[in-house]
C-alpha cells in the first residue's frame, strides 16, 4: 500500500475542481478501497479551512471542516518532535511554516508529498508526487 501526504495546495485544487485535483480524487478513491494510505497534518487541514474562510466563504470552510473528518485521510496532530522537525525545515528552506509541517510529515513517514506548490521544490531530500504545472 502506497502512503502519501497531501498538502493543502492539493486539497485546494481538489475543492476548486481544477485539473490537478483529479489526481487527488483518484487517490481518495484508493484510500476508500484501502489500496492507498493518505495522511495530512492537522496544521494543513486548518490551513485549508482558514484559506477557504478568508478567500471564498464561511459556508465552504464549514463544509470542508465537516468533510475533512469523513474523507479517507488520516489527520495527524503534530507531536512535539514533529514541531521541531517542521521548525528545522522552516529554518533551512524558504517555505511557509504550514508547508514545513507537510514536508516534516512526509519525511516522518518516508513517503511522497502530493503538491503543486513550487515552494516545496527547494526542499532537498523531499520526495514529491508533483501535480502542479511543469
Amino acid at each position: 500500500m502506497k502512503t502519501r501526504v497531501l498538502d493543502s495546495w492539493a486539497i485546494m485544487e481538489w475543492i476548486s475542481g481544477r485539473a490537478p485535483g483529479e489526481a487527488v480524487t483518484r487517490w481518495l478513491g484508493e484510500g476508500e478501497t484501502g489500496t492507498a494510505r493518505l495522511l495530512m497534518s492537522a496544521i494543513n487541514v486548518g490551513e485549508v479551512y482558514y484559506v477557504l474562510r478568508k478567500l471564498r466563504s464561511e459556508s465552504l470552510a464549514e463544509r470542508w471542516r465537516a468533510a475533512s473528518g469523513a474523507l479517507p485521510i488520516t489527520i495527524e496532530v503534530p507531536a512535539l518532535e514533529d514541531l521541531w522537525s517542521a521548525a528545522t525545515l522552516k529554518g533551512q528552506f524558504p517555505i511557509s511554516f504550514a508547508d514545513a509541517f507537510a514536508a516534516a510529515l512526509a519525511h516522518k513517514h518516508n513517503c511522497p508529498l502530493v503538491t503543486g506548490d513550487p515552494e516545496f521544490r527547494s526542499v532537498t531530500g523531499l520526495n514529491l508526487d508533483w501535480i502542479g504545472p511543469g
